[in-house]
């Protein structure tokens, strides 16, 4: 990239050899799954900790505004999620919001993170808890995560993994390509009901 500082290049060469390793098949899979969801009444659960809390919140309102989606954050309610985590623990915050919501079997979870969660090292476990909960109720998963994707991967019916292809900055990548994962799935023409703004506006 002419001009560039070497390490601005360097990230992006790397960012862009990451998109290319994508798994468009993985993708389309996914986009067809959430259809159907939307298509038999279901809601959207889309959770996510750190900076991918700040990715469901942002995704939230693009599934319901530009896809017609009941979705939901559950890290969007900041004085529930810190009762439970005061009272409970960190890892009842996703598992008891969507029991009191009534999760169903018709319904999904859409999993953003880096690293999916881990039960035998006890990471992410509040993710891990709500995937148990889907699976154990029927209701489908979906993730976009890093690395291998650990449990979410594991247990979801279509799975984006980034791939790690920049061992050092596997979170960065990770959590900015998760971005462009999710923007594709709300432009998606399986997902798509209604323009964004600016397009609609020429």
């Amino acid at each position: 990239m002419a001009g560039a500082d070497p390490f601005a290049a360097r990230y992006l060469d790397e960012t862009v050899a990451i998109v290319r390793a994508l798994d468009g098949a993985a993708i389309e899979r996914l986009a067809a799954g959430l259809a159907s969801v939307r298509e038999a009444g279901g809601r959207l659960f889309l959770l996510g900790v750190g900076g991918s809390a700040a990715h469901a919140s942002h995704a939230v309102n693009d599934f319901r505004k530009l896809c017609g989606f009941e979705a939901y954050a559950p890290t969007d309610n900041v004085s529930e999620l810190t009762a439970r985590t005061n009272d409970d623990g960190f890892d009842t915050i996703f598992v008891e919001w969507l029991r009191t919501s009534r999760l169903a079997a018709r319904d999904a979870l859409l999993v953003f993170s880096v690293g999916g969660g881990d039960a035998a090292r006890n990471i992410s476990a509040c993710l891990v808890k709500a995937v148990q909960l889907a699976t154990e109720l029927g209701a489908r998963v979906f993730g976009v995560v890093g690395r291998d994707g650990g449990f979410t991967a594991r247990a979801a019916e279509a799975c984006v993994v980034i791939p790690p292809l920049s061992p050092e900055r596997i979170t960065p990548h990770t959590e900015g390509l998760c971005a462009v994962v999710w923007h594709l799935l709300v432009s998606h023409p399986l997902l798509q009901r209604h323009p964004t703004r600016w397009e609609s506006a020429r």
